[in-house]
């Protein structure tokens, strides 16, 4: 894509953006042919960027915020998880995820991630809070979103560890 392309592109995908602000950015990402960081990064507020190399530390504070939604979304599936992001560690390079029975397990490369992301924003009339993790592509890796309580509203507990969480690596990058 050339670089007046990618220009032309912005501008509709912000235009897109304003006319139906909690709709599905992945779409937009596969209808104007640009990364999906591109597209977050076209919301008008409400995200805050942080470096990769604090993906780690981010998920280590996650991983004591009881239940999240995990997700993987490519343009083939959409995976949710929803429970507790388990403690990682490191080993043979990759950072290794063992929920146990029933819960999320993997490994993760954590030098893959570029950017990570904090995004507020309603989705689909609703508030969610996420954080997001890219790759040097600009594309996701996975997200993990605020949990919810049994009315549907985000956990406060958690909107004020992810709030806290953004700050203190802005303030660690002297953004704030």
């Amino acid at each position: 894509m050339s670089d007046l392309d990618h220009a032309e592109a912005i501008i509709k995908i912000k235009q897109a953006i304003a006319e139906k602000p909690d709709g599905v950015l992945e779409a937009l990402s596969a209808q104007y042919g640009v990364p999906f960081q591109a597209v977050l990064e076209c919301l008008p507020g409400g995200v805050i960027r942080i470096d990769g190399r604090h993906f780690i530390d981010v998920l280590t504070d996650i991983a004591n915020w009881g239940d999240v939604m995990f997700i993987c979304h490519s343009k083939d599936a959409i995976i949710e998880f929803s429970g507790p992001l388990p403690k990682g560690e490191m080993g043979h390079g990759m950072y290794n995820l063992r929920g146990g029975p029933g819960g999320l397990s993997g490994h993760l490369r954590p030098e893959n991630c570029a950017a990570i992301f904090f995004v507020s924003r309603l989705f689909m009339g609703m508030e969610t809070k996420s954080i997001q993790f890219f790759n040097a592509e600009g594309e996701t890796i996975f997200k993990i979103y605020v949990g919810r309580d049994r009315e549907r509203r985000l956990k406060a507990v958690q909107v004020e560890r992810f709030e806290r969480l953004a700050m203190q690596f802005t303030k660690a990058a002297g953004n704030a």
